[in-house]
Formats: structure tokens, C-alpha cells, sequence
């Protein structure tokens, strides 16, 4: 895979450099033949060509005789040129403005060094035209027109261009090669690195590896993140399997002995011997369990709920004051805790909140029963409502420090309920009540001195189930 990517990219660099290579060369030899054809030396000197071309209809030829008119004079002279007239045997027979040094007869090899080379002096072009039989030679000072002579063979010139552009490919394909390969590698080896990390995540490996620096070093940061977040997510999810197992096994056990009891007397029932008293006896067993049941499985359907965010609240505004009250007469008339040393405090008598009153009264119960129901038979309960809070304390035996940890945590049961009847949901889900209603709860509590509950309700309730669910949306389970 590392190498792939490397590929890839080399091959990317590779093709750029090869079609920057042609375009340049196409534009450069655009350029070339635009600055060729519209260069203004050669401009002039087509100009000047075109001039000493043109210069024998000046000439006038009368009985053998040559002269320049006055017109071809005034030209010449306009352009700072000189004219030689040569006969067909390239003698001088008559000259205007001629420098000194000109010679009076040219051979055919001079007049190919006088015009292939500035003879005469550097500032000198020389030009050749004829008319008829006879040459001249005319010389244009400054005209700013320099001749190279340069000696080409088509066929070297091909070979040449080609070793010279083969050469060049060449290497500029080795310095991109090389190039490519050093940033290809500085570029894939973080994406292959970055490609590694994420298959040890779908791998369940969270370890954090170090970032490295660069552009990457925010991806690699994240990655490192998500690897945490997904560890502590399954390190939860792990610890929350074994509660449940461990609830399941629970449930199962706390489930098979009321289902024996009932089995049990429900074949005594069919005994005919049985008299009137024992029949009620063991109805009332069979009741008695069969409700320890249903509510078993009651928390069970509401914990689910609970954990879908799917829990109904019908609200109303309902006075918090009376509401306790009411809660606690209604435990005080319970025969379980008829003598329970249980106080009832106001400070307020007016706290208005909009609550769903089944569900709250099963939360405040479920405090309220657990501070009576596992503490010393003589233990003191007080209960206090102001404007925003309830309050539930107690100077019972209190919690374990170990216990009070994981007190709000599902299937948990603590180490002092052996002896009394649960399904380690009840705290849970009271939580979660309040917590749906916009409130907290806190527990507090000290081995030997006793337990204090507070629940805070807020004045502003969520105005919609979709509130509702959103509060418990982080919730763990």
C-alpha cells in the first residue's frame, strides 16, 4: 500500500513534467518564429534589401554609359550611402560618396567578402544589385544590420536538436524522478501511517501513537482523540456487559425463587386436605410474589425506556410542598412503616413545578424507602422542601465509600442490600426521573452518620419530549 501510493504520485509529478516540457517547448518555439517575423532588425533589413533592389531605377544606361539621376542621388544621400558602379569584369566605371579606401576593381571572391563581411568599416553594411550588365555596390552607414555567417548541415542539425532534446527530457525527467520520490515519500508516508491507524481502530487497537509534525500533525491529534474516546467507550461498554450479566444472573435467581413459591403453594392449593385458613395463607405468598415479580419486570421495562430516551412525561404544575407532604403520610400509613421515625419540614409553602406526578412520586419514593428500608429499625428520617430542593437525610449506618462510587450506576446493588429485596435499578432510575424533569440529585453520605439526599428541580422545564430525550442523551448505561 505504501509503495502504491509512492507510485502514484511519482507518476502524477512524472506526467506534469513531461506535458510542461512539450507546452514550453511549443511556446517557446512560438516565440521564436513570432520574434523572427516581426523583429525589428529584420525588418530593416528587408527594408534595406528592398532599397538597393529597387535602386536601378535610378540607374540610366545611355550608349554604353552609366549615370545616377538626381533623384537615386538625393536617396542615397538621405540614407548616408555610397554607390559603385561595376562594369561585367567588376571594374569601378563611376561612384558617388565612396569612402577612400574603396577599391577600383572587385574580383568575384571580393564582392562575396565585401557583402558576407563588413570590409570597409564596423558601421557599413554593404549591398549588391545589378541592372542589365552592370553591378553596384551600395554601402548604408549605421542601418544597424548585422550579418552572421553560419555554416549548417540539415542532417547534423537534426541529429544535434535531437541529442540536445533528448538530453534535456533525460534529465529533467531524472531531477522530477528524483524530486517526486523524496516529496512522494515526505507526502505517503503520513498517509500510509495515517492508513495503518485507522485499520487498528476498526481492529479495536487504542493506542495512541505520536502525532507527527506537519500538515498532518491536527489528523493525527484527532485520530489520537477518537482512539481515547473509543477505549473509554469500550472499556464502558465491557464494564456495563458484566453488570448486566451479573443483573441478568440477578434477575434470574431473584426471579426463580418467588416463581418456586408460587409452585410450590399453588400445588398445595390443590390439595383437598388443606383448611380455609392455609388456603388464604397461601394465596396471600402467592400474591406477595407474584407482585415482587411484576415490579421486578416493571423496572426492567422502564429502565429500557429509559435507556432509548423513550419516557412519557405528562406534566402539570403541581405545589412541591403538599405533593411531599402527601408522599410521606402515604409511607407513614405503609403497615411496613407505620413506627418509622419519619419528619416532614417546610420552609416554603409555595414551590410550583411542572412535573409528571406518577413518575416523580416514584423517584422521591424511591429515596424516601430506601432511607427507611436499609438502615437500623430506629432510624430517623427527615424530609425538607424549599423552593428549588428536597432534601431526604437520615442518621442511619450510612454508605461505603466503595458503594457510594456506584451508586447511580445500573444493576449495581451495594454491599449492605443482601438481606433486602431489589433489583439495583431503583436509584438508577429515580435519577434519571428527576434528571428528565431539567433537575439534579446529589448523595452524600459518611460510614456511621448517615445519608443525605438533595434533588434540585429547575423553575424552567423543557417545553417538548424532544427536550426530554436530548437531557438524556449522554446518559451511560
Amino acid at each position: 500500500m505504501k509503495w502504491k501510493l509512492t507510485a502514484r504520485f511519482l507518476l502524477s509529478v512524472l506526467s506534469i513534467v513531461i506535458i510542461v516540457i512539450f507546452v514550453n517547448t511549443a511556446i517557446f518555439m512560438g516565440l521564436l518564429t513570432y520574434r523572427l517575423a516581426t523583429d525589428s532588425e529584420g525588418a530593416s533589413a528587408t527594408k534595406e534589401e528592398n532599397f538597393v533592389r529597387e535602386f536601378q531605377k535610378y540607374i540610366e544606361i545611355k550608349n554604353g554609359a552609366t549615370s545616377i539621376n538626381a533623384d537615386g542621388l538625393e536617396q542615397l544621400h538621405q540614407r548616408n550611402a555610397w554607390i559603385q558602379l561595376l562594369d561585367e569584369n567588376g571594374q569601378v566605371i563611376d561612384a558617388h560618396f565612396a569612402p577612400d579606401k574603396a577599391p577600383s576593381h572587385y574580383a568575384p571572391i571580393d564582392l562575396i567578402q565585401v557583402y558576407k563581411y563588413k570590409e570597409f568599416d564596423s558601421d557599413t553594411t554593404v549591398y549588391i544589385g545589378s541592372k542589365d550588365a552592370f553591378s553596384y555596390l551600395i554601402g548604408i552607414k549605421g542601418s544597424g544590420v548585422t550579418r552572421f555567417v553560419t555554416h549548417v548541415s540539415g542532417t547534423s542539425l537534426l541529429q544535434f536538436i535531437g541529442k540536445f532534446g533528448l538530453f534535456i527530457v533525460i534529465a529533467d525527467l531524472l531531477v522530477a524522478t528524483l524530486v517526486g520520490w523524496l516529496f512522494g515519500r515526505t507526502l505517503t508516508k503520513p498517509l500510509y501511517a495515517m492508513i495503518e491507524r485507522i485499520h487498528h481502530l476498526k481492529n479495536h487497537d487504542h493506542k495512541s501513537v505520536k502525532a507527527p509534525g506537519g500538515v498532518y500533525k491536527p489528523v493525527f491529534e484527532n485520530l489520537n482523540e477518537v482512539s481515547r474516546e473509543l477505549a473509554a467507550h469500550e472499556q464502558e461498554r465491557k464494564r456495563l456487559e458484566i453488570m448486566r450479566e451479573e443483573w441478568i444472573s440477578n434477575v434470574s435467581h431473584d426471579m426463580k425463587t418467588p416463581l418456586a413459591s408460587i409452585r410450590g403453594y399453588a400445588e398445595l392449593l390443590n390439595d383437598a386436605q388443606i383448611t380455609n385458613i392455609e388456603q388464604m395463607e397461601y394465596a396471600q405468598i402467592i400474591e406477595k410474589q407474584s407482585l415482587h415479580m411484576q415490579n421486578l419486570l416493571d423496572d426492567l421495562n422502564l429502565t429500557m425506556r429509559l435507556r432509548h430516551q423513550q419516557l412519557p412525561l405528562t406534566r402539570k404544575e403541581v405545589n412541591m410542598v403538599p405533593f411531599i407532604r402527601e408522599i410521606v403520610i402515604e409511607t407513614l400509613n405503609t403497615p411496613q412503616y407505620e413506627q418509622a421515625n419519619l419528619a416532614f419540614e417546610a420552609v416554603t409553602e409555595n414551590s410550583l413545578h411542572q412535573i409528571d406526578e406518577h413518575f416523580m412520586r416514584r423517584a422521591i419514593m424511591n429515596f424516601l424507602h430506601n432511607a427507611l428500608l436499609h438502615n437500623v429499625p430506629d432510624v430517623s428520617v427527615h424530609v425538607s422542601v424549599d423552593e428549588n430542593t428536597i432534601t431526604i437525610s437520615d442518621n442511619g449506618k450510612g454508605i461505603a465509600p466503595e458503594d457510594l462510587e456506584h451508586i447511580f450506576e445500573r444493576y449495581y446493588r451495594g454491599t449492605n442490600t443482601d438481606k433486602t429485596a431489589g433489583t439495583g435499578l431503583g436509584t438508577a432510575i429515580a435519577r434519571d426521573i428527576i434528571e428528565a424533569h431539567g433537575g439534579t440529585v446529589t448523595i452524600t453520605s459518611e460510614k456511621g452518620k448517615g445519608t443525605s439526599v438533595i434533588i434540585y428541580l429547575q423553575k424552567e422545564f423543557p417545553s417538548t419530549n424532544q427536550e426530554i430525550q436530548d437531557s438524556l442523551k449522554n446518559r451511560k448505561f
